[in-house]
């Protein structure tokens, strides 16, 4: 059956950066509808870890703004969302095998103590203070109160009710008509219309092709990773721990497999155990090679894990653009398109602040960050 629906702003996408967009642009007054083809979290959202990270994050505008976005968690979480989200302000602790990683890793904290972070070093043996059962041997590590974990789903669910928005799930957006001028005038979708002046892409992984129904580019490719999940354990691992050559991974432009150790317990029991990172569409296939990588890199980090039972996998498409920043704001080539997409793994921590630059944008007000290294039409411009 069709329906046709009239708002002020259609978000298009209802995983955790499209539920916190729907928050912040309600809070400021304005009448929302997300829809979505899936469920809510039903793709990179639900397959994320609930990282909540300054710790993996170089100085400049990504780091800014997930120090905005972990602000504006915490504000949430005392507001009563954090029981609900299983907000946990645990703290990242981030670990060097060698002394030339352990210079890397002080290199890059200061840059961020710069900006605003608290990055504490912590010699190799203060280590077992903070963490009873990593491996012995470790060079030292850097300590970030700063860093936290949502459960994903649960957070995009909660974020959504909150705004009160009005949702509308298997629905694909076919198209994003547009009017005199240029201007959107909300989506099409395969059972109506949602009219609109505004529409903001929030499609994840999927970025590229709402922008392209819309008329405009945007270079959003899938980068696979897959998560270990162990069976529930009692609590061993009080941070999210993970090894310094993480950041680099998270940098890397590679296509090719990169698995760098990161684990976390969670509040149910369960550890998780990633990251792996490689460029090869949207096959959905299990990678026997990573998931031995990501073993073998928890292990290594904490030997107990080793006799410890690994339960289930799951994998993602993090949505990667190519100079590894999002896409936020308005995109000038289409007056009323707005994107809050490109976020890569980073998209749970980083959806707070978007969801504010939006709702900032939307509403006209002066935006809490300079949106300029965010814009959507820089690769545009970049090709021409």
């Amino acid at each position: 059956m069709s329906e046709s629906l009239t708002c002020d702003v259609v978000v298009v996408g209802a995983g955790v950066v499209g539920a916190a967009c729907a928050l912040y642009a309600a809070r400021a007054g304005l009448d929302v509808v997300v829809v979505d083809r899936g469920a809510v979290a039903g793709g990179t959202t639900g397959a994320g870890e609930g990282n909540l990270l300054v710790s993996d994050k170089e100085p400049g505008p990504e780091l800014e703004l997930a120090l905005l976005s972990a602000r504006l968690w915490a504000e949430l979480a005392r507001e009563g969302l954090g029981e609900a989200v299983e907000y946990e302000a645990k703290g990242g602790v981030v670990v060097a095998g060698t002394d030339g990683a352990l210079a890397g890793l002080e290199e890059l904290a200061a840059g961020q103590r710069a900006a605003g972070v608290e990055a504490v070093p912590v010699p190799p043996d203060r280590l077992p203070d903070l963490e009873p059962y990593l491996a012995p041997g470790l060079a030292g590590g850097m300590h970030y109160p700063q860093d936290a974990q949502v459960m994903p789903a649960l957070a995009a669910a909660h974020l959504l009710r909150a705004s009160n928005a009005r949702l509308v799930t298997g629905r694909e957006v076919t198209a994003v008509p547009r009017g005199p001028g240029g201007a959107v005038r909300g989506v099409r979708t395969d059972r109506g219309d949602i009219h609109a002046p505004a529409v903001v892409n929030a499609a994840g992984t999927w970025g590229g092709e709402t922008a392209a129904r819309a008329g405009v580019s945007l270079p959003v490719l899938p980068r696979r990773g897959f998560v270990l999940v162990t069976e529930p354990l009692p609590p061993r691992i009080r941070h999210k721990v993970y090894a310094a050559d993480y950041v680099g991974d998270v940098a890397s432009d590679s296509a090719a497999l990169q698995t760098s150790p990161v684990v976390e317990g969670t509040p149910a029991g369960p550890v998780l155990i990633g990251a792996s990172r490689e460029r090869v569409g949207f096959d959905r296939s299990l990678s026997l090679p990573a998931l031995r990588a990501l073993a073998a890199g928890a292990t290594d980090l904490f030997p107990f894990l080793a006799e410890v039972r690994a339960l289930r996998t799951y994998v993602g498409f993090r949505p990667y653009l190519p100079d590894h920043l999002p896409a936020i704001g308005p995109d000038p080539r289409a007056p009323g398109l707005l994107h809050a997409c490109g976020h890569e793994g980073a998209g749970i921590g980083l959806a707070t602040g978007t969801g504010r630059l939006i709702s900032q944008a939307l509403t006209g007000q002066v935006p809490d960050l300079d949106l300029g290294a965010f814009r959507p039409d820089r690769f545009t411009e970049e090709a021409e």
